[in-house]
């Protein structure tokens, strides 16, 4: 499969050995601005000048740094600011962009000068520990919708169970009160069911769901179109021992405001939750896009889906379209590293005029292992929408 992008490392590890780079994050910015976010864990942390979260990767902490591009990704600096918190999405929303992220608590910080400084980190949530990755934040009705997921004892692994989140997009998104939570969604009986059902769990017993994204059906032919538009689905990674299984879920907001999140229903009444997804075992970002109006995510496939071993699958970086945001086809390999330790993966992407940038979690042969990479690196896919 041949390489659509070229690629741009744009932050190195002082210390490959025991500082390493989590989390990819892109948005636009105002004016054309290209915002890029990446939180640092490790043991070596503590070498770091600025603030370290109270919970991490490791225990000195992590911490997230901003990267800004005023010429379309081609230079990146630094921001002025250094935040204490890992697991972030950033976003746009009124006037301002915020970093959503957690430190054990669920954070959040403002911007309100294009991304040059940002807010000490206000507590949204203290009492519960909280997880996630860059997933897709969804916006409709003059509102964001995203997930968060709470760390709760006894969930499957990694214990955490999806929160559906929602707010008006110009309110102060760093007040508790402008934000609406559901209940978590608790996969346990499920998975429960599947068991005395006689579903293999292929990891030990451990399966879970983790690190959501949030997308909305628009087409009025799609199976779980909603004509009141108050549905979004829930797209998420699933720990099940195999690959290329995901999970699906819906979040509902009620004419009252209130969300919920429950089991997908098929028109034949059958309850989805596992469903067939390229990637599905290891975090993946889509996205939909107006003009195409297709679904784009960049994922890991794993060549040997049912293969209880990893084959490459955080060293091969995929782009994959749908109409349906379920079923995918594939436009080709973003990246594809060659050396043992060169990994590609953990990415998000972001539409740019006719091109498509992807932010990837990476590594060389410096780095500590597969998981723990040492880079960040930017790819450019030229003119995506030909690859459909």
């Amino acid at each position: 499969m041949s390489i659509i992008a070229d690629e741009k490392p744009i932050f190195e590890s002082s210390s490959p050995g025991d500082i390493f780079c989590y989390t990819p994050a892109l948005c636009h910015g105002f004016g054309g601005r290209l915002i890029a976010g990446f939180d640092l864990g490790g043991p070596g942390t503590e070498k770091l000048e600025g603030p370290r979260s109270k919970f991490g990767d490791y225990p000195p902490g992590n911490q997230m740094r901003i990267l800004l591009s005023d010429d379309d990704g081609a230079n990146w600096r630094e921001c002025g600011s250094r935040l204490a918190m890992l697991h972030a999405m950033i976003f746009k929303a009124g006037k301002c962009l915020y970093a959503i992220g957690q430190g054990g608590a669920l954070l959040i910080s403002r911007s309100a000068d294009n991304g040059e400084s940002w807010s000490e980190p206000a507590v949204l949530e203290g009492e519960h520990m909280w997880h996630q990755s860059a997933g897709r934040v969804d916006f409709r009705h003059g509102k964001v919708y995203l997930v968060y997921e709470q760390r709760i004892a006894g969930a499957p692994w990694p214990g955490v169970s999806p929160v559906l989140m929602a707010a008006k997009e110009d309110a102060d998104l760093c007040d508790r009160s402008s934000w609406t939570f559901s209940e978590p969604f608790r996969a346990e009986p499920v998975f429960a069911e599947l068991a005395a059902a006689g579903w293999p769990h292929f990891g030990g017993g451990t399966c879970g769901i983790l690190e959501t994204s949030v997308i909305r059906i628009y087409d009025p032919e799609h199976q779980f179109y909603d004509p009141e538009d108050r549905t979004v689905l829930l797209l998420m990674r699933a720990e099940t021992g195999i690959g290329n299984v995901g999970a699906i879920l819906k979040g509902v907001e009620a004419t009252d405001g209130s969300l919920r999140i429950e089991l997908l229903k098929s028109s034949a009444g059958s309850r989805l939750f596992l469903i067939p997804f390229p990637g599905g075992q290891l975090k993946f970002h889509l996205d939909y896009d107006p003009v195409s109006k297709l679904y784009w995510m960049v994922a890991s496939p794993r060549i040997d889906g049912y293969s209880k071993a990893p084959t490459g699958e955080r060293r091969r970086l995929e782009l994959l379209y749908s109409s349906n945001g379920i079923e995918f086809r594939s436009a080709g390999l973003v990246a594809d590293g060659k050396g043992v330790l060169d990994s590609r993966h953990y990415a998000s992407l972001l539409f740019d005029g006719d091109d498509l940038l992807v932010l990837a979690r990476s590594g060389d042969n410096r780095a500590k292992s597969l998981h723990d990479g040492n880079l960040m690196t930017l790819h450019r896919v030229k003119n995506f929408r030909s690859l459909a």
